[in-house]
């Protein structure tokens, strides 16, 4: 948890969350935050190339109906 002192009488709202900031950058938990986000399962070489093969036809199929005025 990130520890932030409380505002001060005649400090603007501005340094304040620019303190604020700087302590959560300083502690690492937003990069630690944006490593899980993009964190994904290992999928096997056959999984990611059928998705891959299923991908392709899909973008073909819908670049020929908007060809053919369909879409």
């Amino acid at each position: 948890m990130v520890q932030v002192t409380r505002k001060d009488e005649r400090e603007a709202n501005e340094n304040i969350i620019r303190r604020f900031n700087r302590k959560v950058l300083q502690s690492g938990k937003l990069v630690e935050a944006k490593t899980l986000m993009r964190f994904e399962k290992p999928i096997s070489k056959s999984e990611r190339r059928a998705s891959a093969i299923v991908r392709k036809a899909r973008k073909a199929d819908k670049l020929e109906k908007t060809r053919l005025g369909l879409r």
